[in-house]
């Protein structure tokens, strides 16, 4: 962990997603830009283009650009964006996490999500991309969106300090939403930094969630802040050592 400065300012981005893709990238590298240094800022699924699935090849070039442009102001800043990504001919739902001014880690969506017929258009990840990945002492894992639901996957990342999970989640299971990020955080022991989407379909619900499950959460804010304490982790799990459970 870093000792000079424990705390880390925490940002989950609520934004909407318009069919305008130039506009939507303009608004998040504006969003971004006036975040401060020292700061780990979670996007939502695909929040430059949304599941452009008649689009597909302009969207994946405009996740390459903005991937590249969001390099540029990184500098002391953790952020993730998660687009829709093109390997030969396949597509895949990515998720980047960059930090001065590099790509630290990379992950595909290894759930995809049926009712929206991701599996129709878009080639899963491998679960062997699920684990902790370290950045500034900081252990971090990432989920995204559908892969809630699964509690395996939780377990892959038993021991991170912080959980970045990047969503698109629909407003019928918005209690689903809220419930599954804070059990993460109780489960994990650990932060989540939630982000879903602001579109009047979206859940939104986005939050920044303590590991004892307190969130903080603003449905109709933007930005929503909080802040990762290290020292925080440390204690609850001193309190319960939940190692001695799992052998």
């Amino acid at each position: 962990m870093t000792t000079s400065n424990p705390k880390w300012k925490t940002f989950a981005i609520q934004m909407a997603t318009s069919e305008n893709f130039d506009e939507n990238i303009a608004h998040l590298l504006e969003l971004l830009a006036n975040l401060p240094k020292h700061s780990i800022a979670v996007t939502p699924e695909v929040c430059l283009t949304g599941f452009a699935y008649e689009r597909m090849d302009e969207a994946a070039e405009a996740g390459a650009y903005a991937v590249e442009q969001i390099k540029k102001i990184s500098e002391d800043r953790v952020i993730t964006l998660t687009y829709i990504a093109k390997e030969g001919e396949d597509y895949l739902n990515r998720t980047d996490v960059i930090y001065n001014g590099d790509i630290v880690h990379s992950q595909h969506k290894v759930k995809l999500f049926p009712l929206g017929n991701e599996h129709n258009h878009f080639k899963p990840g491998s679960e062997d991309e699920v684990k902790i990945f370290e950045i500034d002492g900081i252990k971090f894992g990432l989920i995204i969106c559908f892969e809630l639901r699964f509690t395996e996957l939780w377990l892959k990342l038993r021991g991170a300090d912080i959980i970045l999970n990047p969503s698109l989640w629909g407003k019928p299971r918005k209690q689903h939403y809220e419930i599954l990020t804070r059990a993460l955080a109780i489960t994990n022991q650990c932060y989540v930094v939630a982000a879903d989407g602001a579109n009047p379909d979206m859940a939104r619900s986005s939050a920044v969630i303590d590991p004892n499950g307190k969130a903080i959460s603003d449905d109709y804010a933007e930005v929503i802040e909080g802040v990762f304490d290290p020292r925080e982790v440390k204690r609850i799990r001193r309190y319960i050592d939940m190692d001695l459970f799992h052998g």
